[in-house]
């Protein structure tokens, strides 16, 4: 009897966690998602994308609807999703500290489409034809910046389960992970079911909330979350939102720091990566940076310092915002000397406005302490 062939299924799962992926899961990619379409249709007819007007473009509701259009990739069969997971606890300084885990290191986006581009092109190997009856394989690698449900589409496949946050929670792992997926014209197998929501009646997540930007379990309003006012916010950040920003100079993890999936010990990502070390790990640059030196960087400084960072999504001027009310919120006398050169001197009015309300509720908290 012939030994028995390895399914291209198993060989793209093992493939796919060489490459440094810690969960894979595999769907048919022609099913259909309306339920997930809906509530996102409903999400964006709210108008609870914000400024992100991306999210509402007419001409990627189809790309979100199905994978096998012309949008995405014709005569798609099958879509792997793939998970990478970042770490809870690496931190080195007080602007890291300030950071989202996941956006300490380098930018995601580069080193994830590098691995799943070698994943795409393995699938494409793999299926290649050895006959004349055999179609050509055709592969796509995805990432969070095309137009698809990816938590839907992960949690369809049984990588995991959408949590009351939003986010997708692998059981025993947690939710700290990226998402990436390779659309492909070959036949896999399915790899798994839809994984049962598990949340129960836990609302640890919503509870912890700082600005309260849940309005109900599994609906986030972005336009309150910390998340988008220190990344997509251009401009001032609402003033009765400020307060709530806290510590957070870029991000926010606290409805996923809470969670119990997250405080178990698969939760922590390894130290050990095989292909490309931790991309997570924090920037050495960030352990010899201040919060007060962002208020006044130059353009050059500001490349050196976010060159292959995610922090350069928020921009020169975002970031000085952000930094601003951070210290306006932590209250220290020795921040004001930095704040009051932002106040008078920064080239953008948003900077020199922040800074202003950095100055007064400093004062303020020093003449309670006086009296």
């Amino acid at each position: 009897m012939a030994p028995s062939r390895v399914s291209f299924s198993d060989q793209v799962v093992t493939e796919a966690k060489r490459l440094g992926f810690d969960a894979v899961a595999i769907a048919d990619a022609r099913e259909p998602i309306e339920q997930d379409v809906a509530r996102y249709e409903s999400f964006v007819d709210a108008g609870m994308h914000g400024a992100m007007s991306w999210l509402a473009t007419p001409e990627n509701a189809r790309a979100r609807t199905r994978l096998d259009g012309d949008e995405i990739l014709a005569g798609a069969r099958s879509i792997v999703c793939v998970a990478r997971r970042y770490p809870r606890d690496a931190e080195n300084g007080e602007v890291s500290r300030s950071i989202a885990r996941y956006a300490r290191g380098r930018d995601y986006h580069k080193f994830l489409r590098k691995r799943l581009r070698r994943l795409a092109t393995f699938i494409r190997s793999i299926g290649a034809p050895d006959g004349p009856v055999r179609e050509r394989v055709h592969a796509r690698p995805l990432l969070d910046e095309e137009p698809i449900l990816e938590r839907a589409w992960a949690a369809r496949a049984g990588l995991g389960f959408v949590g009351k946050n939003g986010m997708l929670i692998v059981p025993g792992a947690g939710s700290m992970f990226m998402l990436g997926e390779v659309v492909t014209t070959l036949e896999l197998r399915p790899t798994g079911r839809p994984i049962a929501e598990r949340c129960g009646s836990c609302t640890r997540c919503l509870d912890a909330c700082p600005t309260g930007a849940f309005e109900r379990p599994f609906v986030l309003d972005p336009r309150r979350c910390i998340s988008y006012l220190t990344i997509e916010q251009r401009g001032a950040v609402p003033v009765e939102m400020r307060e709530s920003i806290g510590a957070h100079l870029f991000g926010c993890d606290d409805c996923q720091t809470v969670c119990p999936f997250n405080a178990s010990a698969g939760a922590r990502a390894s130290t050990e990566r095989a292909v490309d070390g931790d991309p997570f790990a924090p920037l050495a640059r960030w352990s010899l940076v201040r919060l007060e030196e962002l208020l006044s960087i130059d353009d050059a400084t500001w490349d050196e310092w976010s060159e292959g960072s995610p922090l350069r999504r928020a921009g020169r001027a975002g970031l000085a915002r952000n930094a601003a009310i951070v210290l306006g919120n932590r209250g220290e006398p020795s921040a004001l000397p930095a704040l009051q050169k932002a106040a008078a001197h920064h080239d953008d009015a948003t900077v020199r406005s922040m800074a202003r309300w950095a100055i007064e509720r400093i004062e303020q908290e020093v003449q309670k302490i006086g009296r």
